[in-house]
Formats: structure tokens, sequence, C-alpha cells
């Protein structure tokens, strides 16, 4: 038996569970992941030292079994932008967790919260947040509970929103929050108190607000951003009749955020957000040689961008109202038998003037700056009409544009399968009355030559995903006879 704690990172598909993962691991302890859909940690550079469990955190049994043996658990889990009834969610599975980790013996359960004021009637997301800090408080289970406001790292979706915001509009008629203060912190010393919290003594049992030695206003950050990105000043206009609600649709509209989730964001820099205290230097120390100040946050941060070393970002964890059923298995190369009902599919094949390295570099390419080799204007009016209906549109991009990874976030896609260099299966994230998903295949024929084939599946629900399939089949030969003739001619040695 190994005398390493054993810990378990839950939300480890998120933007801080998977950062924290590989930090643990540097530090010497044993890590159980626990996922709702392990496939997708597959890519992970750490995948091979950890342990994985598959389990949802609403699932009593599956939590049981995930908390078996662990010493200290992180609960990385919230229901942001996951529409209405989160807070019962939330709720509810603080409780199922909170109530297993104490009946296996946990030894802590460390949650990350949000940052709040005290005596003020809270949002529902910010209310939530410390509801769900107070269950697993009371617990029985000794709980360290960090709150921290404006989180800056590289993927964030605080700071992609910051990013955006500043880098599109030099000049911008802005909501009063802009003038609240608040006291953002950077990724890097949030994992610091994180990792420091697993050591704490077994009679702590608080909670502790963490943030960075600046206290800056968000029209304050916005104009520091820009200077430390190299952009002349932003001119910034306030307009007191821009409400929460009306600002969230308006950072969709900007940003890559979608509003679903830029509402909560926005509803906590509604409220004042500095630390009352910095107790946990009493347990963690601060790390040497002290925390980031914003420009160097924000330094590091865009460096990260700029090297294509984004290694999570928002877009990481699972969209909320998205698919998450696999296609069946072996979907290659003929139709799959499905026992789950209709299964529409739109295939074509063409024979490629390119080798198959060439043509995998192209497909692996696909989407983000790119695009995705069709019909431009028809795509964009699909992915604005998603992000009205609260989808992510195809603003979310490419975690890097050169490479993939079974989990990453595509656009409205999700890389559900990568079998390098031969195959690229697409799950869509859109709202959609069904489930759909694009396969992308390069392979060769028995006479050597190089082969494109390509398959759009569609899992209609109900009389609306029938058609909904029927509506849009006329247009399949601009949109999938356009991608499979541009990503050959693209691929194709030019004369």
């Amino acid at each position: 038996m190994s005398s390493e704690p054993l810990v378990l990172v839950t939300g480890v598909t998120g933007y801080i569970g998977g950062r924290l993962v590989p930090e643990l691991l540097e530090r010497g302890y044993r890590v159980r992941a626990m996922a709702r859909n392990p496939r997708r940690l597959r890519d992970r550079p750490w995948f091979d030292q950890i342990e994985v469990v598959e389990a949802d955190a609403s699932d009593r049994q599956q939590v049981d079994q995930a908390l078996e043996g662990v010493d200290v658990a992180y609960y990385l889990i919230h229901a942001l932008g996951t529409g209405r009834r989160f807070e019962s969610r939330d709720r509810q599975t603080a409780l199922t967790f909170g109530t297993s980790a104490r009946e296996h013996g946990v030894g802590r359960v460390i949650y990350l919260g949000g940052l709040y004021p005290e005596g003020e009637e809270l949002s529902p997301h910010l209310d939530s947040r410390r509801e769900v800090g107070e269950i697993l408080l009371a617990s029985g289970v000794p709980t360290t509970v960090l709150r921290a406001a404006v989180i800056l790292g590289s993927g964030s979706a605080s700071f992609e929103m910051l990013r955006y915001l500043t880098d599109r509009l030099p000049v911008m008629l802005t909501p009063r929050w802009l003038d609240t203060r608040i006291q953002p912190i950077a990724v890097r010393d949030v994992l610091h108190y994180l990792i420091g919290s697993a050591t704490m003594p077994d009679e702590v049992n608080r909670g502790f607000d963490i943030g960075g030695p600046d206290v800056l206003t968000y029209r304050e950050m916005m104009q520091r951003y820009a200077a430390v990105a190299g952009l002349v000043p932003r001119r910034i206009v306030t307009l007191p009749l821009l409400t929460p609600s009306l600002s969230s649709h308006w950072v969709g509209l900007v940003t890559p955020v979608p509003s679903s989730i830029a509402r909560p964001l926005v509803d906590s820099l509604v409220h004042e957000v500095i630390c009352k205290e910095h107790d946990i230097e009493h347990h963690v120390p601060d790390p040497e040689p002290g925390l980031t100040g914003f420009d160097r946050a924000v330094e590091l941060a865009l460096t990260k961008v700029r090297n294509l070393d984004v290694t999570t970002s928002w877009a990481s964890a699972s969209t909320p109202g998205a698919p998450t059923t696999p296609l069946p298995s072996d979907p290659l190369p003929g139709d799959p038998q499905w026992a789950g009902g209709s299964l529409y599919v739109d295939e074509r094949q063409s024979v490629v003037e390119a080798s198959p390295e060439r043509l995998w570099s192209v497909v692996e390419g696909i989407g983000g700056g790119n695009g995705w080799y069709s019909w431009r204007l028809g795509w964009w009016a699909r992915g604005v009409l998603d992000r009205l209906f609260g989808g992510p549109g195809l603003r979310r991009g490419r975690r890097n544009p050169h490479d993939l990874s079974v989990g990453d976030p595509l656009d409205w896609w999700r890389v559900e399968e990568i079998e390098e260099p031969n195959l690229l299966r697409l799950r869509a994230e859109m709202r959609l009355p069904g489930m759909a998903w694009l396969e992308l295949i390069v392979d060769t024929d028995e006479q050597g030559r190089t082969v494109f084939r390509q398959r759009a599946l569609f899992h209609p629900v109900g009389l609306p995903g029938h058609l909904y399939w029927w509506a849009i089949k006329p247009f399949h030969g601009i949109v999938f006879g356009g991608m499979q003739k541009n990503i050959a001619k693209t691929a194709a040695p030019k004369p």
C-alpha cells in the first residue's frame, strides 16, 4: 500500500480541475479523478498517472464508489449556466457528496466558491455558491471553503470576457457595474491555496476569502488590460439603463462566452467583491515571492494564449443542455444498427489528389480560424441562431489551432473521438431537437489512392427532430458537399 494520501478531484474536465491534477501529482499525491465521461480525459498528458472513476455527482452509489479510501476530496462542481432549477441541483449534489464523504471517513473536503458581500441580496448563482459552501461545512467532514472573485488565467471565463471586451471594443457603452470594486486573483495563486488547503489541521472547518494584491473597478481592469496588451486606452461611457440581463446578452454578442455563462459572471460583478479577511495565510502561507499582481497575471495569461499553451479553458467543461450520449460502438465502416431509434445519415466520399498525411493535417485543423470550408454565411447564420437560443455558437473556437484532443471544444462541436491520422468524430453541442455527429475520415482505396469520407449523423428526438432533419436536408449539398470539395481542394498540391 502506498503511504501518499489519495486525493479525489471532481470537476476534472473543467477549467480549475484540469489544472489542479498535474499540480497535485507534482507534489506526490495519488490522484483519483471523478468524471461523467472519463474518455474525455484520455489525451491529457497525466492520464496514465491517475486513477479514473466514472461517476455522476448526483448518483449516491457512484459517489460512494468514488470516495472509497479517499483522504482529501476537492469539490469543484457547480451548475454555472445550466438554466432553471440549478439551485436545486447544486443543493442536492452537495448534500449527496457531503453525506457520502462523512460516511467514508474522508479527512477533508475542499470547495472553491465565490466571494460575496455580507448583508446584500445575492444573485441566484452567487447565493447558490454560498449555500453549497455552507452545506459542505455542515457535513461533519472538516471542510475548507475558498471564496474567490474574478480568476485571471488563460482560458478562464472571467479572463476571456475581459480580454474580448477590451480587444474588440476601443469605444464602448457600458453598464454601471464597471465601477464596482473587485479583487481579482491569478489562477496560479488559486491553485496554490487549493493545494495548501489539503494539509490543514482537522479542527479547521471554515471559509476563507482569497484575492490578489490589487483592488480595481472593472473599468480599471479593462484599461490596465489594454496597457499590458499594447492597446490604445479604451473610451468607456457608462449607461445606467443597462441591466445585468441586458449586459449578459451584450457580453454574449461580443465575446465567446455565451449569455448563459455570462449572466452569473455579470451578476457577481454587480456586487463589490473584496476580501474581508486574509486568515488563509495562517494555514497556507502566501506563495513566494508574493501574490501575483493584476498586470503580471494578465501578462502570464496573454503569453500562454500567444504561445498556444492554454491547457484548459472555460469551454473544457460540458456545455449545459448539450447531449452527452455517445454514438454506439463500431460506427464504421457501415451504418450502425442502433437500437436507439432512427438515425439519419448523410454520407459522402471522394478521391483526393493528396497524401493521407496532408489531408489529415487539413482535417485536424478544421474550425476556429480556418472555418468549415463551406457556405460561410450559412455557418455564421446558424451560429448566431444558436447563440440566441443559449447555445455556444461558433465563437468558442479551438484550444489550439493545430492540435485536437478528445474532449476539446471546437466551435459548437466537441471532439468525441480522434484516431490520428484516420478519424475525427465531432458531437454537436448546439441547440438541436436531437443528437448530431460529424465524422471526417481519411482512408486509402485498393489502388492506394487517398479517400476522404464524410458522414453527418442525426438522431432525432420526437416529431421536431424529424421535421428539423427534413427542413435542413435541401442545404446538405451546399454545406456538406461544399465541405467535401473544399477540404479536398485545400489538401491538394498547388500547381
